[in-house]
């Protein structure tokens, strides 16, 4: 049996292995089956702590569908929360720095890349406004931060039938290490409502990386300020410009409950 944490971040859920001191491999069967909210655990997204040469520790996330992710930015706030602790996470993304404050969870995100090849897009195209359109949806901003990401501004995110268009934009061949999507609603230059789509995961609560992307690619078209409430389906979080240009997340991340599971029965 290997012990576990439920946590989430707003509703973005995972299942969490501390492996610092007992080492943990999984296949994507076995990450599928655990993920399953029918036969398994149920989470969004799949984690792996463990120790790092580089940083307090490293993390490794995978998607509900079994399919790896450098980074995820609830994932990363749940992770400080594990380790308690103000914290440097070693991902595949590179290396975040965390602070703590009891509850409040703070990542330094890094400075977001719009270069057409760092997103990565199949071909050369500007990132700003991406010349291409998914029936009403068109003029999406494309960035990665620490994964990628469109965004698609629209007059109200609620309407937008995300379940239908998710999946296609996610898939298309102009985005070879597929997409996530973000449609968003500027409200106020300090307040955006945020819906996603993740690679991967589906229509998920809350998104760290998504609203994050959602905010960069904002700030870079004049649309919103310094300081950003980003108001997702499971709550907000809050996006604050640095002046040096990191981006810093701030939310919750809870443990929900512990356990134990017989992995084999995934294998």
């Amino acid at each position: 049996m290997r012990a576990f944490l439920k946590m989430h971040g707003l509703g973005n859920d995972f299942v969490v292995f501390d492996a610092r001191e007992a080492p943990l491999a999984l296949t994507a069967a076995q990450v599928r089956g655990i993920a399953d909210r029918r036969t398994g655990i149920g989470c969004d997204q799949l984690i792996v702590v463990e120790p790092s040469a580089v940083a307090t520790a490293r993390a490794r996330f995978w998607n509900q569908d079994g399919s790896g992710s450098a980074a995820c930015g609830n994932g990363s706030r749940a992770v400080a929360a594990l380790l308690g602790q103000d914290a440097t996470i070693e991902t595949a993304g590179g290396v975040l720095a965390a602070t703590v404050d009891g509850a409040a969870i703070t990542i330094d995100m890094g400075v977001p890349r719009f270069e057409w090849d760092a997103v990565p897009l199949a071909y050369a195209m500007d990132t700003a406004r991406l010349p291409l359109a998914w029936s009403d949806l068109a003029g999406a901003g494309a960035v990665n931060v620490g994964n990628p990401h469109v965004v698609f501004f629209v007059a109200d995110a609620a309407a937008v039938p995300l379940e239908s268009f998710g999946p296609v934009i996610e898939n298309d061949p102009v985005f070879p290490e597929k997409i996530n999507v973000g449609v968003a609603q500027v409200t106020a230059r300090d307040a955006i409502t945020l819906r996603v789509w993740e690679r991967g995961a589906g229509l998920t609560r809350a998104c760290g990386t998504g609203a994050v992307a959602a905010v960069a690619v904002a700030q870079r078209r004049g649309l919103a300020g310094a300081a950003v409430r980003v108001n997702l389906p499971g709550g907000t979080l809050t996006i604050t410009r640095r002046d040096d240009g990191h981006l810093l997340m701030a939310g919750p991340a809870v443990v929900a409950f512990r356990g134990e599971i017989d992995l084999e029965a995934f294998a």
